[in-house]
């Protein structure tokens, strides 16, 4: 693609009119043809999965394990999935039909909806790019993928793959920064899928709100991590610095604050820390594997949210990295308080009552991901039942999402939509609904002229 906004457009529709061809064609409607895309894909992931692994490495300093656990495995299982579920899923679906209708038969149809654009993020530029991708073949539809240019080896790396595996008038990648995106949204899709901040969020939903398309949005916020008195603290600390470290804090769901039980705080801190250093070693800018901020923008971003807060340890910086900082903010008020953290801080903060811990998070907006560490039922049903959250975890973090079998989405601020699994086949397809109507008997009392006998028999089928 050129700079030229004007060129661009240009060229993207040519891609999309191509697609919107392909699929009136009906090319993508057989399941045997959504089946060899999601083959074709699967094959080229395994032909390509050094390529991907070094772009993830050149683009945020990922190691190759994180770059399979959290990027390349579960695209290859999500895809393994549909593969195994899609024949059922597509299935026209037979539903009640009220003896009122008699002689019929209702059924509901998944139909795609057509031509897709999907806007993914950098943090995760393989995963949240493939994921959606997926759903949206799987579901029969033509997609236009546009990568972040904050990882162009990514962005360059699924252009190859894409390319390779699918027909342009099956899936695009369109490459470039914000001209491009700026002309996709000028573009009439179908269905659009947009996975990054809320305030880009909104802008693209006023965008597709011209056109009255339809959207999934998948947002962040500030995950909270619940920690109660009675919680197996070396297991806690473990599993919230698995959930921070992946990606150096710069993922959607990492815990966002700690709420620890006065109590435990203080045991919990000294955890945290020993944690950190079994983990990372004593200097976690020089350790392997430990990946960067993704520009120098972001990290003198978190340099800032350190203001206002007791350091307990970590916050140097180096090598564009962030040593992972155990904060105490001066007061809720702190500007780390205030907004999303997207890197390796993490505040802590104490409460008295399992009351005053639920209203802290009520009072904020609906976030994304809740964490949740007791041996409590009583504890587990007050906190899961009264906060409105996207997904999360109980003693756990982040691994929620790398389970094909729950939906995974935001509510409220942090998003609407949801996908993975069976709920990206129904995301990315609208339920057509039909009533099939035999020849008869053909009963007179629903046609003119109406009748004082006619509503009386109308009132015993609809009471």
């Amino acid at each position: 693609m050129t700079g030229d906004k004007e060129e661009v457009f240009l060229d993207l529709s040519d891609v999309t009119a191509r697609q919107r061809a392909y699929f009136r064609s009906g090319a993508t409607l057989p399941l045997p043809a959504r089946r060899r895309a999601l083959e074709s894909l699967l094959q080229g992931l395994t032909d390509q999965e050094g390529a991907l692994l070094a772009a993830l490495e050149a683009d945020l300093g990922k190691p190759s394990f994180e770059g399979y656990m959290t990027e390349l495995g579960l695209v290859r299982e999500e895809l393994r999935f549909h593969l195994k579920h899609l024949a059922r899923w597509a299935r026209p679906r037979r539903v009640p039909t009220p003896l009122a209708h008699f002689p019929a038969r209702s059924t509901v149809r998944p139909e795609p909806y057509g031509s897709v654009l999907i806007l993914s993020p950098w943090n995760y530029p393989v995963q949240l790019s493939l994921m959606p991708l997926i759903g949206a073949l799987a579901a029969g539809n033509c997609a236009v993928l546009k990568p972040s240019a904050y990882a162009p080896a990514c962005s360059r790396a699924l252009a190859e793959l894409i390319g390779q595996c699918l027909p342009l008038e099956l899936a695009a990648v369109v490459e470039g920064g914000r001209a491009e995106n700026q002309a996709l949204l000028d573009l009439p899709f179908d269905y659009i899928f947009f996975t990054g901040s809320p305030s880009v969020g909104r802008f693209v939903m006023e965008r597709a709100a011209a056109r009255l398309t339809p959207v999934t949005l998948e947002l962040g916020g500030k995950s909270p991590v619940i920690v109660a008195g009675d919680a197996d603290l070396s297991l806690t600390a473990r599993r919230i610095l698995f959930g921070k470290l992946l990606n150096a804090g710069q993922t959607c769901v990492a815990p966002d604050y700690v709420l620890a039980q006065r109590g435990v705080l203080p045991e919990l801190i000294r955890l945290l820390q020993k944690e950190l250093a079994g983990q990372l070693g004593e200097d976690p800018l020089s350790c392997p594997g430990y990946p960067r901020i993704v520009n120098a923008a972001h990290l003198h971003r978190l340099e800032e949210l350190l203001e206002g807060c007791e350091v307990l340890c970590g916050g140097q910086t180096g090598g564009g990295r962030m040593a992972p900082a155990l904060v105490l903010p001066h007061s809720p008020a702190a500007p780390v308080m205030q907004e999303e953290i997207f890197g390796p801080i993490l505040p802590l903060l104490p409460f008295d009552t399992l009351e005053e811990a639920v209203s802290f998070v009520q009072d904020r907006p609906r976030p994304l991901a809740l964490y949740l560490f007791t041996r409590s039922r009583t504890v587990e049903r007050e906190v899961l039942g009264r906060i409105p959250f996207g997904g999360g975890c109980v003693n756990d973090t982040v691994v929620h999402l790398s389970t094909s079998y729950l939906p995974f989405g935001g509510v409220g601020a942090s998003g609407m939509g949801s996908y993975h699994g069976r709920a990206s086949f129904e995301t990315f397809s609208h339920p057509k609904s039909i009533l099939k109507k035999g020849r008869g008997p053909d009963l007179p009392v629903r046609y003119r002229p109406y009748a004082p006998w006619k509503e009386t028999l109308l009132r015993k089928f609809l009471p």
